[in-house]
């Protein structure tokens, strides 16, 4: 079993590395050495599929090398995410030997070790989970993987440290200035964009040397909401509709720029735009 195992690993590994659209032939290896079942609590799973969980047959972790979601806690609705989304997420934002990173809403910590083993040698992540279990799971998880720390907190709450790349796995209606201000010239940022009940959406933000983002929307993408970033307590316009949404093409700090006539929505810290930061 455990030779079928090892290949099934390796196929899943080399379909996570064409789902991630990228030339980078670490990727593959990447996802070969950290197992997915290592980070899951004990099996048989649950298995996500339209809203509704499905108990695997039994605990063999061949079930859990698909592309599907294994609940870390159903009661809360708290998944190991999508590995071909991830897979595509961590080829766009393409983490380099050197990197320190920010996973913010790191569950179990297997997309953190994932992002670890692709900024060795030389970089590190800082992960954060609010939940009180997971993080202490992860933490045990994470024991193995180098430059990696672990902390149980609300992220929106705290400074963050410099970063090459942010990358946050809860929905997000405005990214706190915290989180901007800590990329570095040229850092990425990727989050779950949840500016309306109908629309979620991956997008990335780079910031450019003279300190504004740049936004690309990449994907649909649904998350759960993200404690401290997702209240719509801080909107100051409509919500944007699909479209409006998928034309954004940089996002602005109030503070540094005041919002224009290229204002898709404004939040009070933030606005996005139709133009390019460029």
């Amino acid at each position: 079993m455990s030779a079928e195992l090892d290949e099934l690993r390796a196929f899943h590994a080399k379909l996570m590395a064409a789902a991630s659209n990228s030339n980078d032939p670490r990727l593959e290896r990447a996802f070969e050495l950290v197992p997915r079942h290592a980070f899951l609590p004990p099996g048989p799973w649950k298995i996500m599929v339209n809203k509704g969980y499905y108990e695997t047959p039994s605990d063999d972790p061949v079930y859990v090398y698909q592309n599907n979601l294994v609940a870390l806690d159903a009661e809360k609705g708290i998944n190991n995410g999508e590995p071909f989304l991830h897979a595509a997420w961590i080829g766009a934002v393409n983490p380099r030997p050197g990197d320190r990173i920010c996973h913010i809403g790191a569950g179990s910590g297997f997309y953190t070790a994932i992002l670890s083993v692709l900024a060795s040698p030389g970089g590190s992540v800082d992960a954060f989970e609010l939940d009180a279990t997971l993080s202490n799971a992860a933490r045990q998880n994470l024991k193995p993987y180098e430059g990696v720390t672990v902390t149980h907190g609300d992220a929106t709450q705290v400074d963050l440290p410099p970063a090459d790349l942010i990358y946050v796995n809860a929905g997000v209606l405005a990214p706190p200035p915290s989180w901007l201000n800590a990329l570095r010239p040229g850092g990425r940022m990727i989050f779950p964009w949840r500016p309306a009940d109908r629309v979620g959406l991956a997008l990335l933000i780079t910031r450019t040397e003279d300190g504004g983002f740049d936004a690309k929307p990449l994907m649909n993408a649904w998350f759960i909401p993200c404690v401290g970033a997702a209240s719509t307590q801080d909107y100051f316009a409509t919500a944007p509709d699909a479209r409006a949404a998928w034309s954004v093409r940089s996002l602005w700090l109030t503070s540094e720029r005041a919002p224009d006539e290229t204002a898709v929505v404004t939040y009070k810290h933030v606005w996005f735009s139709l133009a390019s930061a460029a």
